[in-house]
Protein backbone atom coordinates (compact mmCIF):
# COMPACT_ATOMS: atom_id res chain seq x y z
CA UNK A 1 0.00 0.00 0.00
CA UNK A 2 1.35 3.69 -1.15
CA UNK A 3 2.25 6.47 1.38
CA UNK A 4 0.59 8.96 1.07
CA UNK A 5 1.59 12.88 1.07
CA UNK A 6 -0.32 13.51 4.33
CA UNK A 7 1.53 10.66 6.31
CA UNK A 8 4.18 11.48 4.95
CA UNK A 9 4.34 14.77 6.31
CA UNK A 10 3.20 13.12 9.99
CA UNK A 11 6.03 10.91 10.18
CA UNK A 12 8.47 13.86 9.52
CA UNK A 13 6.39 16.36 11.77
CA UNK A 14 6.38 13.41 14.70
CA UNK A 15 9.74 13.84 14.21
CA UNK A 16 11.36 16.79 13.37
CA UNK A 17 8.15 19.24 14.39
CA UNK A 18 9.41 22.74 13.70
CA UNK A 19 9.75 21.20 10.09
CA UNK A 20 8.33 23.16 6.97
CA UNK A 21 7.55 20.66 4.51
CA UNK A 22 6.98 20.44 0.53
CA UNK A 23 5.90 17.13 -0.72
CA UNK A 24 5.50 16.81 -4.71
CA UNK A 25 4.03 13.56 -5.88
CA UNK A 26 6.54 13.15 -9.01
CA UNK A 27 4.45 9.91 -10.72
CA UNK A 28 0.93 10.53 -9.36
CA UNK A 29 1.26 7.03 -7.44
CA UNK A 30 1.87 7.61 -3.96
CA UNK A 31 4.81 5.92 -4.74
CA UNK A 32 7.51 8.70 -6.02
CA UNK A 33 7.65 12.04 -4.26
CA UNK A 34 9.98 14.55 -3.81
CA UNK A 35 10.45 16.26 -0.77
CA UNK A 36 11.91 19.49 0.61
CA UNK A 37 12.58 19.52 4.35
CA UNK A 38 13.37 22.73 6.11
CA UNK A 39 14.24 22.75 9.91
CA UNK A 40 16.39 24.77 12.10
CA UNK A 41 17.69 21.36 14.06
CA UNK A 42 19.79 20.70 10.46
CA UNK A 43 21.78 23.71 11.81
CA UNK A 44 25.21 22.05 12.55
CA UNK A 45 24.91 18.63 10.29
CA UNK A 46 26.36 17.51 7.67
CA UNK A 47 23.48 16.31 4.14
CA UNK A 48 24.11 12.98 4.85
CA UNK A 49 23.13 13.58 8.79
CA UNK A 50 20.30 15.84 7.57
CA UNK A 51 18.63 13.28 5.25
CA UNK A 52 19.33 10.20 7.80
CA UNK A 53 17.35 11.71 9.95
CA UNK A 54 14.12 12.59 7.76
CA UNK A 55 14.88 8.78 6.21
CA UNK A 56 15.12 7.54 10.31
CA UNK A 57 11.53 9.62 10.64
CA UNK A 58 9.86 7.39 8.62
CA UNK A 59 10.06 4.36 10.18
CA UNK A 60 10.99 1.64 8.13
CA UNK A 61 8.53 3.12 5.46
CA UNK A 62 11.02 3.82 3.07
CA UNK A 63 11.92 1.15 0.89
CA UNK A 64 8.25 -0.86 1.50
CA UNK A 65 5.44 1.88 1.31
CA UNK A 66 7.87 4.39 0.15
CA UNK A 67 9.48 3.47 -3.26
CA UNK A 68 11.65 6.72 -3.71
CA UNK A 69 12.31 10.07 -2.05
CA UNK A 70 14.16 12.73 -3.71
CA UNK A 71 15.06 14.84 -0.70
CA UNK A 72 15.99 18.30 -0.18
CA UNK A 73 17.08 19.46 3.63
CA UNK A 74 17.99 22.82 4.34
CA UNK A 75 18.27 25.05 7.37
CA UNK A 76 16.07 28.18 6.27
Amino acid sequence: MPLSKEDLVKYIKNSIPDSIITIEDLRGDGDHYSATVISKSFEGKTKVQQHKMVYDSLEGKMGNELHALMLKTKTE
